[in-house]
């Protein structure tokens, strides 16, 4: 499985940032994703294929799948009585649908799950089947000083399961597994906080391949269960960041948000996943984040700062407009009878918001320079800063000045499309709203009235547009690992979706040329999506798969990067795999770094198994080093590296 998800840090790997001039060569990144609070899965695919996909987003975090006790209110989607995907967002066959869908066009689905608790009524769901002994029997209120009561006790007279049940822990599992197998790549864990790390660890070990894990984890000073205790898992929810850029908007004091993330508590960059607002904080902290409700244009600076700033991973609300704290979500969705707010319907659609949806492409296109540079500001409520020379933001929160001034962005010269006020067209180069002048020293002049923005980057130059790919990986060939040892292995492939018209193939399909350790197929123009499936000329076959433009390589049983799955001119192998008891000896598959010729990977050891050790392997245990397994202390981080030549392997503590 491949995730959107990017990790600037490592571009930090050999020898400092990679120079503006090569970091606009490399492909866009995903970088952002987006929340579709109680959306249909029918309307969600199709948002995907008509709009995220070519937006650039990395992620749908769709609403809890599983059924839920029978209500209108928004809440009652929290409250599961089984681990079947059946409810008022569709079926399991929709269900399974949106997800393929929206795979096929590169965005992946990250699965809320709720595994903290059951529904609030007595301690016995048939469906699962849980009975008394599978919850925990205290229903005291919480007591938010002591851990045990934390994460023991009833959460809002929700049934607490008993996450230290091996049979407990395998019903979920199970749950999450049967998700995976329908394609989806990650999950929100719900309520997390009240749940051990540990508990969570040893769920994600029963986990298929390595999805992408984000933990809901609400810090608060003096309280003894802390969000660095899940770093090890996985990522984890910031809520300071909402609750910190939420009264700076609200009251004024932008200034003070030189830094944000960097302080003393938060978590880590790469740890951290940030938001201007969720459906929780919207509905129980109004007064401190901001929101749809919020007068004027605050919610939407806060979206634009919060897509700007390099910390974290950001996810965008977008839910619905309510009145009442209860309410449910409107009876049609987006795509099937209803509309947004902006087209006069129930739906707010911030995702969709001009200045929000290509504040995404500013932060892919500026992912390389993962760094605060030319930081300006009034003292106040104006304020500026640049990405590196690969863009530059204006925000201008103050109530009555507008500002007209001029700024060093350290960008290349030419004329840029004010992504703000108007859309970029990459094939034409034009943009549809007014433009800034970068002049050959890297300045730029900006005026910008009162709660407003204006916002520039490389991936929006004005100019003769893209005559190629538009910044996308060209991939022209599908390969295959032959696991199976197909005598002769044939691809048969339909709904080709690519740069020129593709005809289904005839069964069986055409015969698979061997290259480098994979058999491969050339089509001999650039791919975007395929369905396929490969066979031993028509006989023996794998399922029905489909994939996208760059995961064109189907090795150990999922989709890789085509570029990792062929051998590089160096002849080392590009699939190399951590195996190791921080991932229970599963695959971690390494990333190729071109400028050290390494393959690396980050793993961190928490006493999962004693001792703590690992190896690397070429993903069948048909060639794996050291001889004997490389030792490691527990309870640290560790950057290793291995050269695919020499299989010389280095640990550097983090």
């Amino acid at each position: 499985m491949t995730f959107k998800k990017y990790f600037p840090a490592g571009l930090l790997f050999c020898g400092g940032l990679l120079s503006a001039a090569s970091a606009m060569a490399q492909t866009v990144p995903r970088t952002a994703f987006v929340h579709l609070f109680e959306w249909r899965w029918d309307d969600v695919a199709t948002e995907c294929e008509t709009f995220l996909g070519p937006k650039g987003f990395s992620a749908v975090q769709v609403s809890p799948p599983q059924k839920s006790i029978s209500h209108s209110a928004w809440w009652s989607r929290y409250q599961p009585v089984s681990y079947s995907f059946e409810g008022r967002s569709g079926t399991r066959s929709q269900f399974e649908n949106m997800v393929q869908r929206c795979k096929a066009v590169g965005v992946d689905i990250y699965l809320d799950a709720v595994i903290n608790h059951m529904a609030a009524h007595d301690r016995y769901f048939p469906e699962v089947p849980y009975h008394s002994n599978d919850f925990h029997t205290c229903t005291d209120d919480i007591n938010y000083s002591d851990r045990w009561s934390i994460q023991n006790c009833d959460l809002v007279h929700l049934n607490d399961l008993k996450t230290e049940s091996d049979n407990v822990r395998q019903k979920i599992s199970d749950y999450m597994n049967d998700a995976i197998s329908m394609g989806v790549a990650g999950f929100r864990i719900d309520a997390a906080k009240h749940i051990p790390a540990a508990d969570i660890a040893a769920i994600k070990n029963k986990l298929n391949g390595n999805p992408y894990i984000f933990q809901e984890v609400i810090g608060a000073a003096g309280e003894p269960v802390k969000t660095s205790e899940y770093t090890y898992i996985g990522d984890v929810t910031e809520f300071n960041f909402a609750r910190t850029i939420g009264p700076k908007f609200k009251n004024g004091g932008l200034k003070d948000l030189k830094g944000i993330g960097s302080w003393h508590g938060w978590l880590p960059s790469e740890k951290a996943i940030t938001f201007v607002t969720n459906h929780d904080e919207e509905r129980h902290n109004p007064g401190q984040v901001l929101s749809h409700q919020d007068f004027g244009n605050l919610y939407f600076l806060g979206n634009v700062f919060t897509l700007a700033y390099p910390y974290g991973y950001p996810k965008v609300m977008s839910g619905y407009y309510f009145q009442s704290f209860d309410a449910g979500p409107p009876s049609t969705g987006v795509h099937s009878g209803n509309a947004c707010g902006y087209d006069g319907g129930d739906w707010v659609c911030e995702h969709k918001w001009r200045g929000v949806a290509n504040m995404v492409a500013f932060r892919n296109h500026t992912a390389a320079e993962f760094r605060i540079t030319d930081w300006w500001d009034d003292g106040n409520n104006q304020i500026a800063f640049g990405r590196g020379g690969l863009g530059f933001v204006v925000i201008n929160r103050d109530d009555s000045k507008g500002m007209n001034q001029t700024f060093m962005t350290g960008m290349p010269a030419g004329e840029y499309c004010d992504i703000i006020a108007g859309n970029f067209d990459e094939q034409s180069g034009r943009c549809s709203g007014p433009t800034v002048q970068v002049d050959s020293q890297g300045y730029a002049h900006f005026t910008v009235s009162s709660h407003d923005a204006a916002a520039i980057h490389v991936g929006a130059k004005v100019g003769p547009g893209c005559t190629t790919d538009c910044g996308h990986t060209v991939n022209t060939k599908v390969c295959f690992d032959n696991q199976q040892n197909f005598s002769q292995p044939t691809l048969y492939y339909w709904n080709v979706s690519a740069s020129e018209p593709v005809a289904n193939a005839v069964w069986p399909g055409v015969t698979m040329t061997a290259e480098q350790g994979r058999y491969c197929h050339d089509f001999g123009v650039n791919l975007a999506s395929l369905n396929v499936i490969f066979s031993d000329q028509g006989k023996d076959q794998t399922a029905d798969l489909m994939t996208s433009n760059p995961n064109l390589c189907f090795q150990n049983g999922v989709w890789t990067k085509l570029a990792n799955c062929l051998s590089d001119s160096t002849g080392g192998k590009q699939n190399w795999y951590f195996r190791g008891t921080s991932n229970g000896w599963g695959l971690t598959q390494m990333q190729y770094d071109a400028q050290s010729g390494l393959y690396t990977t980050t793993q961190s050891f928490h006493g999962e198994e004693s001792p703590a050790r690992f190896k690397i392997d070429d993903g069948h245990w048909s060639e794996s080093y050291p001889s004997a397994d490389y030792p490691v202390g527990d309870g640290a981080t560790y950057l290793i590296m291995f050269d695919g030549n020499t299989k010389a392997i280095s640990v550097t503590p983090q």
